[in-house]
């Protein structure tokens, strides 16, 4: 069978496709989060700001200005050009005469020049689809560099997640046997969004596995990750860092945290934020590392997680802070690992309602256990 057939036959059925469509619903909540997610990509904080002292009718009309000029703008010269004739066409289509000549012009560049304007969205998408297969294919490589979620460890439960706000992120969530004695978990945080930020990520990762095994020393650790870091990547970029290390069947942990979130240790019902141990990786060349360490009893946890929990907003603006994650902490600290977290995400999910993400989203949740069973 030819590829032109094969393609032909995986193709779906247009009026299939579009009952099915019909069918789905949820129309009017699609498009108004693709007229927010509009919005905030064509305008800039400044023109945000003026239309929310405009009234309906005038923030309509500056609205529509604003939108096609910043789309008009971002296209190509010669994509400019056929919009902008495509427009005169449909502008100036329709019938003319002069009477004293008896000269009668009709024209009909209406339907010319919506086919020009067609002919240029269909190479926008045809730009956007292959950019959104080249970063399903980074999205798939970054799948594969994953660890598994739920890596076994005698006298620990873990549990790993990372969700990116879009095709690719740049958080990093990462799990090492180090050696017979030692065990690694880590959660980092590029930043930034989108390739560029996965790609650090990458290198960030790489890295952090090819040394780790080799430094006995978690500050030494933290100051020779800085110093690559700093060295190959452009200025301006940084990340943040935590690196866990303990062994199984201990108690102890050591925790190096490079400029990122405190991460909560729960005792009982007490919290402890885990301040940090030095800057983000990146920011200065020579930056030094205090690491900490921590005794874990039996039903103990340690929350680990990205800025995209904290800082995920509902359609008021409004920030899922840091005492609700507390609250919600000490209310699920008898569950396992796993439902720890997924309560984590089902209540930032439920607070976004419907907003998109703003940010990366990652977790670790490490949980003390006695000998290899698991918490319910």
């Amino acid at each position: 069978m030819s590829k032109n057939n094969q393609h032909t036959q995986d193709e779906p059925e247009l009026g299939k496709t579009l009952l099915d469509d019909l069918r789905r619903g949820g129309l009017g909540q699609s498009v108004r989060t693709d007229y927010r997610a509009l919005k905030e990509f064509y305008l800039n904080e400044e023109r945000k700001h003026r239309l929310g002292s405009m009234n309906w009718f005038k923030r309509f009309f500056f609205m529509g200005w604003w939108l096609l000029k910043s789309l008009f703008l971002r296209l190509t010269p010669a994509r400019r050009l056929l919009v902008l004739l495509g427009s005169l066409f449909i502008i100036m289509s329709g019938s003319a005469s002069y009477n004293g000549e008896h000269v009668q012009v009709n024209t009909n560049g209406g339907i010319f020049g919506g086919l020009l304007i067609l002919f240029v969205l269909m190479l926008e998408l045809k730009d956007k689809l292959t950019a959104t297969h080249e970063l399903e294919t980074g999205r798939s490589i970054q799948l594969a560099m994953m660890p598994p979620s739920s890596p076994k460890v005698e006298g620990w439960d873990v549990w790993l997640f990372t969700r990116p706000a879009n095709e690719v992120g740049g958080d990093m969530v990462d799990y090492l046997q180090v050696d017979d004695d030692t065990v690694s978990v880590a959660l980092a945080d590029v930043a930034g969004k989108g390739l560029g930020a996965a790609l650090l990520m990458v290198k960030l990762q790489s890295t952090l596995r090819a040394l780790a095994p080799e430094t006995d020393r978690l500050d030494k650790l933290g100051a020779m990750l800085n110093r690559i870091f700093h060295r190959d990547t452009l200025r301006n970029s940084f990340a943040s860092l935590v690196y866990i290390a303990f062994p199984p069947r201990g108690d102890r942990l050591q925790v190096l945290n490079a400029g990122h979130l405190p991460p909560l240790l729960m005792h009982e019902e007490t919290i402890t934020e885990i301040q940090k141990s030095g800057p983000a990786l990146g920011i200065v060349p020579d930056a030094s590392y205090s690491p900490t360490e921590h005794v874990m009893q039996e039903g103990d946890v340690l929350l680990v997680y990205s800025d995209g929990i904290t800082e995920a907003k509902n359609n008021r603006g409004e920030f899922f802070e840091t005492p609700e994650l507390h609250a919600l902490l000490r209310r699920c600290r008898p569950y396992s690992a796993r439902t720890i977290g997924e309560e984590i995400l089902s209540a930032v999910d439920a607070f976004a309602r419907g907003q998109s993400p703003h940010d990366d989203i990652s977790l670790v949740v490490l949980k003390r256990v006695s000998g290899s069973g698991r918490p319910a």
